[in-house]
C-alpha cells in the first residue's frame, strides 16, 4: 500500500503517543483509565487505518498523563485538522482556541494560511475570534479578528463591520495613544453596526475619548448616544401600544442606561471645559428618569444610580464654581458614598486650586482612601488618579509644603507614563520644570531616571 505524506505526519504525531506509552509501559487500558479515553478509540486512533482522529482534549489528557507541558506535539497536530484537502470544523476551532491559550503562535501562524486557501472559511477564524473573545481572552482574540478584517472584501457586510467592533473592543486598555488610535479606526464605522451594537459603542467611544480628555469627541459621541437611544425607546413605545412588540432589543445594558449616559457624559464633558451652567441643563436630564417606561428592577436599580450621579455631581459644579458652602454637605456625601470618593476628591482639589479654600483637614480624613487608589488599574481610576496627583501636587506647592508637593508631580508623572498619556506627560514635566528649584537632589535624580526611560520608550 503506498504511504502519503498526510499518513506519515499522522504516523509521526502517533509514533511520539507510542513512544511515551511504551517508557512508561502502559497499556492502552492503563492510558485509558489515566485520561479518560475509552481504550477501544485509543486502538482506533493508534491503530486503525485510516486513523480515528484525536481531538486536542484528548492530545491535552495524554499530554498530562506523560508530564509534558501545554501544548505537547501542537506542531503535529495541524494535519489532525485536515481531511482530504477539506478543512475539519470540529477539530481546527478547538485547536486554534488552544494554540491561543497556551501561547502556540507558531502554530497559528502555520494552519491558518491553510485554513483561508478557501475564503469562505473565514467563519472558521471568527468562531475562534469570538470563543477566545467571549472568555474574557480578548487580547488572544484580536489577531483572528483582524485576519477576518483582512480577509473580508466587503467592508460594508455586518460581518466585516462587527469584527472591527470586536477588534476595537479586544485592544482597549491603559495605553492611551493605542486607545485614540483603536477609536480612529473604529470611529468610520459604527454606524454601521445593528443598533443594539450601536448604543455600546457610542458608549465605549464616549468612555475612552473622556480618559483621553477628548472632551469634544465626548459631547459628539453622547450626542449620538442621546438621540439613539431616544428614537429607539420612542420606537419601542410605538410598538407596544400597537401590540406589535417583536422581540425587543437585546442590548448589554438595560436601554435607560444608555439614555441616562447620553445626559450624564455629555454634562461631563461640559464641566470639563468649564461651561457649568450648560453642564447643570444636562445634569437635570438624568437626574430623574422614573419616567421612563418598561423599567424592571435592573433598570430601577439604574434609575437610583443616576439619581446618585446627579447629586454628586451638581454638587462637584457647584464647587468648581466656587460655592464653598456646600462643601460640607459634599465630603458627608462622599463618604456614604466611597465609589464617588476618587472623583470627588479630584473636583475639591481642582476647586481649591482655582478659588483658594483649605482642604487639610479633608485630606487627613479620607487618608487611608487616598492610599488605595494606587490600588486602581483600569483606564477611568487611573486617569482620575493621574489628576488627583497632578492637582495635589499644585495644592501642596501653594502651600509651601515643597518636597511632597514635588513627590506628586513625580507621581503624577509616573501614572502618566504607565497609561502612555503624552498629553499629562507634557503637563507633569512643565509643572516639574517651572518648580524644579523645589526638588531636592534624590527628587532630580529620580526625575532624570523617569526621563530617560520615557526617552527610551
Amino acid at each position: 500500500m503506498r504511504v502519503g505524506i498526510q499518513d506519515t505526519i499522522h504516523r509521526t504525531l502517533r509514533s511520539e503517543i507510542e513512544q511515551q506509552i511504551k517508557a512508561r509501559g502502559y497499556t492502552l487500558s492503563k492510558l485509558g483509565e489515566l485520561t479518560g479515553i475509552n481504550p477501544g478509540n485509543l486502538s482506533d486512533m493508534l491503530n486503525r487505518y485510516p486513523h480515528r482522529a484525536i481531538t486536542i482534549g484528548q492530545l491535552d489528557a495524554m499530554a498530562a498523563v506523560f508530564n509534558k507541558s501545554p501544548g505537547w506535539l501542537y506542531e503535529l497536530y495541524e494535519e489532525e485538522c485536515f481531511t482530504q484537502g477539506k478543512v475539519s470544523r470540529p477539530r481546527v476551532v478547538p485547536y486554534l482556541v488552544r494554540c491561543a491559550e497556551v501561547g502556540r503562535q507558531d502554530c497559528i501562524e502555520s494552519v491558518v494560511p491553510k485554513i483561508l486557501e478557501n475564503h469562505k472559511n473565514v467563519t472558521i477564524l471568527l468562531a475562534v475570534a469570538e470563543h477566545l473573545f467571549e472568555n474574557g481572552m480578548r487580547k488572544e482574540s484580536a489577531p483572528f479578528f483582524q485576519y477576518v478584517i483582512d480577509t473580508e472584501k466587503d467592508s460594508h457586510s455586518e460581518r466585516y463591520v462587527m469584527a472591527l467592533y470586536r477588534l476595537f473592543l479586544a485592544l482597549i486598555g491603559t495605553n492611551s495613544e493605542e486607545n485614540w488610535k483603536a477609536v480612529i479606526r473604529f470611529d468610520p464605522y459604527r454606524k454601521r453596526l445593528p443598533e443594539q451594537h450601536q448604543l455600546d459603542a457610542l458608549l465605549q467611544l464616549a468612555n475612552i475619548c473622556f480618559t483621553l480628555h477628548k472632551w469634544e469627541e465626548v459631547e459628539k459621541y453622547s450626542d449620538e448616544l442621546r438621540e439613539l437611544s431616544t428614537a429607539i425607546y420612542q420606537d419601542l413605545l410605538r410598538k407596544k401600544r400597537s401590540n406589535k412588540g417583536g422581540d425587543g432589543l437585546q442590548t448589554e445594558r438595560h436601554l435607560v442606561v444608555y439614555f441616562g449616559q447620553g445626559f450624564l457624559l455629555k454634562a461631563s464633558a461640559l464641566q470639563k471645559q468649564g461651561h457649568y451652567e450648560q453642564a447643570k441643563t444636562y445634569v437635570n436630564g438624568y437626574a430623574d428618569l422614573g419616567w421612563f417606561e418598561g423599567l424592571d428592577e435592573i433598570g430601577q436599580a439604574e434609575v437610583q444610580k443616576f439619581k446618585e450621579y446627579a447629586v454628586a455631581n451638581s454638587f462637584a459644579l457647584d464647587i468648581l464654581m466656587g460655592r464653598v458652602e456646600v462643601l460640607a454637605e459634599y465630603v458627608t456625601f462622599l463618604q456614604e458614598h466611597p465609589d464617588e470618593l476618587l472623583s470627588g476628591l479630584v473636583t475639591i482639589l481642582t476647586s481649591a486650586n482655582k478659588h483658594g479654600f483649605s482642604v487639610e483637614t479633608l485630606l487627613e480624613q479620607f487618608a487611608s482612601e487616598i492610599h488605595q487608589f494606587d490600588e486602581y488599574r483600569n483606564p477611568l481610576d487611573m486617569d482620575r488618579h493621574l489628576r488627583f496627583r497632578y492637582e495635589l501636587a499644585i495644592y501642596l506647592i501653594h502651600k509651601g509644603e515643597y518636597p511632597s508637593g514635588v513627590d506628586n508631580i513625580l507621581r503624577s508623572l509616573g501614572l502618566a507614563r504607565v497609561t502612555n498619556n503624552h498629553q499629562e506627560i507634557i503637563s507633569c514635566v512643565t509643572l516639574f520644570e517651572t518648580h524644579r528649584h523645589y526638588a531636592s537632589d534624590k527628587q532630580k535624580k529620580q526625575y532624570k531616571n523617569m526621563m530617560e526611560v520615557l526617552r527610551n520608550v
